[in-house]
């Protein structure tokens, strides 16, 4: 008997009814393939964790590779991808421990046995648009912890910090700064030296003949104690380097100058300068997003916002996590609960402020589950809203400059595009 095509079937609507069958006959059987394996895994809970331990997806992010450097003035060099945030590294680097004195209780942190933390039901979530304000408690809170002073409410002292994040793999680790190597401290004094106690000031502009006013005044918003000034592009008027403006902004206490570029009027690049001498940090821009244009946005207030720092890693890394970290204030407004995430992911660095608030679980939501698929002890009742504040937009690291650049052969400490290996990321 010869064998049948479906595709020689001369008719085409019974070819189409044909196809529409067969889809359907391949649904039904992945369904029942699917719901026989619940079952049987409901039963031994075993086989599901081999299976997803099996079926692991293999990235780009898992086969990263590393360079190998043992000595203290190889933590400071900007072009090698040095895992500095590595457990086992710090412990080679720290005291050796004597054969006798090794207890092997300690070496099981890095193992698998570590918790991790699972998203909330964002379906739930995204109803909630007007959670967000603030409550009557919060502002008892703040005449309790802040003092009447010649009727200005004074803020608390609070301790230089950066907002941990719980994240489940390595490449979302929260970035600890403490650990920066002393040879790149040494090498970039201007930047690691800064007083606890100084807010940074920000001068913001734009290119010459620049139509992204708007955009500007939008990263006023981010940046706290920032400014935007217009640069002219009169034919009678004397157009300023950058190297004037940052002698300019310099001189009246300003600690960074922000550059935005623009092409085909949206915004390209980002130039931020640490003054007074540098370094100088070129990124690129991609996906903006203001905020207005974000469904479900909010308003942003002028508290100071805590930081998250995500994914640094390596010495470039923490130099650029560092230059972040001076350009918020290091005691952020609580009662504010605004947070700007900076996530390193494969060398972009996505770039979100939202605000939070905690509220009570619903009935409707799920509880959060572990990894093991029990229920994770002491949020039972409780959930986290969020909602996105603006503007979004995604950078990435294009040159790192000794000085204040916008000459012929000017110095640099780090360029991109000399690395050709998809699995060999700088940050």
């Amino acid at each position: 008997m010869a064998s049948f095509n479906p595709l020689k079937i001369g008719n085409k609507l019974k070819r189409q009814s044909h196809q529409l069958k067969v889809k359907k006959q391949k649904e039904n059987t992945k369904r029942d393939d699917r719901l026989r394996r619940r079952r049987t895994e409901d039963k031994n809970p075993s086989l599901r964790e081999a299976r997803r331990a099996k079926n692991v997806p293999a990235t780009i992010e898992s086969k990263r590779t590393w360079d190998e450097a043992n000595d203290e003035e190889a933590e400071s060099r900007l072009g090698l991808s040095l895992d500095v945030l590595n457990p086992k590294r710090r412990r080679v680097e720290g005291e050796t421990l004597d054969p006798a004195e090794v207890i092997p209780e300690e070496h099981l942190e890095d193992g698998e046995d570590v918790e991790q933390v699972v998203a909330p039901d964002t379906d739930a979530e995204a109803d909630e648009l007007d959670s967000m304000l603030g409550s009557e408690s919060e502002d008892e809170d703040e005449n309790e912890d802040g003092a009447q002073l010649d009727g200005k409410q004074q803020l608390p002292v609070r301790a230089p910090s950066e907002a941990p994040s719980a994240a489940p793999s390595a490449a979302t680790a929260a970035t600890d700064l403490n650990l920066t190597p002393e040879a790149l401290m040494q090498r970039f004094p201007s930047l690691f030296n800064i007083p606890p106690d100084k807010d940074p000031k920000v001068l913001i502009t734009t290119g010459i003949n620049s139509t992204l006013h708007w955009e500007a005044q939008l990263l006023t918003s981010l940046f706290p104690n920032s400014r935007y000034i217009k640069r002219t592009a009169h034919f009678h008027s004397y157009q300023y380097s950058v190297r004037e403006i940052a002698k300019y902004a310099a001189s009246r206490d300003f600690t960074h100058v922000a550059i935005l570029s623009e092409e085909y009027k949206k915004p390209k690049n980002l130039d931020i300068i640490h003054l007074p001498d540098g370094p100088m940090f070129h990124f690129s821009i991609s996906n903006w997003v203001e905020g207005a244009k974000i469904p479900g946005h909010g308003n942003p207030t002028n508290h100071y916002p805590e930081l998250i720092l995500n994914g640094f890693r390596t010495p470039l890394g923490l130099l650029t996590a560092h230059l972040f970290k001076s350009l918020l204030p290091p005691r952020p407004d609580l009662q504010g609960r605004q947070v700007v995430t900076l996530h390193n992911q494969r060398d972009y660095i996505f770039l979100r402020r939202h605000r939070y608030v905690f509220r009570d679980k619903r009935g409707t939501e799920k509880s959060i589950q572990g990894t093991d698929g029990k229920l994770m002890q002491g949020v039972e009742e409780i959930r986290a809203g969020l909602q996105e504040l603006g503007p979004r937009f995604t950078l990435k690291l294009r040159r790192v400059d000794k000085g204040i650049q916008r000459m012929s052969g000017q110095e640099w400490e780090w360029k991109a595009h000399d690395e050709k290996v998809r699995t060999r990321f700088s940050l």
